[in-house]
């Protein structure tokens, strides 16, 4: 009988699970937590609480890994929100305001990270028959320098040891993948940390009646003036609930007390968040996370690598929150693992390496995403902008700037944020040229909202001319 085993039943867990389980007889996820029956949040999340965004891609790799699952409308269904990205968001960037548009493409999802996993655990249990969720905590791995046989566990009754054909890490931020690979001689791993301080805070809000159909609302943060990057985001999630979210990097952090919390809102470079929330009834205390660098290990450079292993999600790299990637990615790289066992099977030599190379180019583009942007803010550890860091921002200037007033150069920047491409998608000539050309439209001096929005704004509204008394 074949059987793999899976570390950690969160999002990039069951989703390996998924990937493997048309190739073998017995898939085991073990976890170390206890795993709510409903939409709850779990301690072995770090950033649980604070707003989460299922990108476009990430969606459709989820589509893939389920045949027979609309995912989408799964999601919908528990109470999840799609937002399109180009008609259904308020976003401020540091170039202005995004122009909204007619078009409806480039949709993403948004609802609680508990609700996410719930939903997508209970699917992937339901449509595979053979995979088990165990209650155990990883120790370490068997094998050998050439083979991974399985893993060392501890569970209720004590120490055990299972053998796997085939072993995959999803075990998250505090993996120990790198020390297990030491016990086994494998030495020599790069890992790297770039690290802004960021500070997440974040509070649910009853939606204020009338405002159930308001656009997600975002402020982005500016890390082209030298100081310190804040930003706030409203996002729609079930229970006819907005999740604020606010973000700060070191020395800009958001302060974890209410009054503060909204005064916050309203000292950024628009108050249109503080506005919105100033009337609304909160329905949870602030919760604050300071788990938000970059750590990324480099596991596909490694000089050998055993067959039977594999490190997808956050165990193979961890992204700034504020860039809504780190779903996606691990939902991509258990796409690329399920495309290589479809035409090799789980026990081909090699298997485990080429799979490791391939889910660590999706983890390239959006580790350069979120580090270009990182490194320069005050502050950052781990990293300082190189001159070909400053050449990039500064083309990322002119593309966010043309964006602003143009759908062809916003849907290229749409579709490399929302990991459908790489970064090439804006080295194409007519996004070149659009993008040195400017935005064919006017910039807009305020928000872009509708009359009946703009109604409900003052409606909300009740800070005087938006700022604290």
């Amino acid at each position: 009988m074949r059987r793999a085993v899976v570390i950690g039943a969160g999002l990039g867990g069951v989703l390996a699970a998924a990937a493997l389980s048309p190739y073998v007889d017995e898939v085991t996820v073990v976890e170390r937590d206890d795993l709510p029956g409903g939409p709850e949040h779990r301690k072995g999340v770090p950033q649980g609480r604070h707003a989460h965004l299922l990108m476009p891609g990430g969606l459709a790799a989820m589509e893939d890994l389920l045949p027979g699952v609309n995912v989408r409308e799964h999601l919908l269904a528990a109470g999840a929100h799609a937002i399109s990205l180009s008609s259904g968001a308020v976003v401020l960037t540091p170039e202005g305001w995004f122009h909204r548009w007619r078009h409806s493409a480039h949709h993403m999802i948004t609802c609680s990270r508990a609700l996410l996993e719930w939903a997508v655990r209970t699917a992937v249990l339901r449509h595979t028959g053979n995979v088990e969720i165990r209650r155990a905590q990883a120790l370490g791995l068997i094998g050998d320098p050439h083979r991974v046989s399985g893993l060392h566990l501890r569970t209720a009754s004590g120490r055990a040891e299972l053998a796997a054909d085939f072993v995959v890490d999803t075990s998250g931020r505090g993996s120990r993948v790198v020390r297990w690979l030491e016990d086994l001689s494998l030495t020599g791993i790069e890992e790297r940390t770039v690290d802004s301080g960021l500070v997440n805070a974040t509070r649910l809000y009853r939606v204020p009646p009338g405002a159930e159909h308001f656009p997600l609302t975002m402020v982005q943060a500016d890390p082209y003036t030298g100081r310190p990057g804040r930003s706030a985001v409203i996002v729609p999630v079930e229970n006819g609930h907005w999740m604020v979210s606010l973000a700060g990097s070191r020395g800009g952090e958001p302060p974890a007390d209410p009054e503060g919390f909204l005064r916050y809102t309203l000292g950024l470079s628009h108050p249109i968040v503080g506005q919105l929330i100033s009337r609304a009834r909160p329905v949870t205390d602030v919760a604050v996370s300071r788990s938000t660098s970059n750590v990324r290990r480099y596991l596909e450079k490694s000089r050998t690598w055993p067959d039977g292993l594999l490190v997808l999600g956050d165990a193979l790299a961890t992204f700034n929150p504020a860039y809504g990637q780190g779903m996606s990615v691990a939902a991509l790289g258990a796409r690329a693992f399920s495309r290589q066992l479809r035409r090799t099977g789980v026990l081909a030599p090699g298997l485990a390496r080429t799979a490791q190379r391939a889910a660590a180019a999706h983890v390239e583009a959006a580790w350069s995403l979120a580090v270009s942007q990182d490194v320069l803010y005050p502050g950052v550890r781990g990293g300082a902008p190189t001159a070909a860091d400053r050449l990039a921002a500064r083309y990322t200037r002119r593309v966010m700037r043309a964006a602003t007033g143009s759908y062809r150069v916003a849907s290229a920047l749409w579709d490399v944020t929302g990991l459908e491409a790489g970064p090439a998608r804006l080295l194409r000539p007519s996004t070149v040229l659009a993008a040195l050309s400017g935005p064919p439209l006017p910039p807009l001096s305020g928000p872009p909202l509708t009359a009946r929005e703009r109604q409900l704004l003052r409606a909300l509204d009740g800070v005087p001319d938006g700022r604290t008394g």
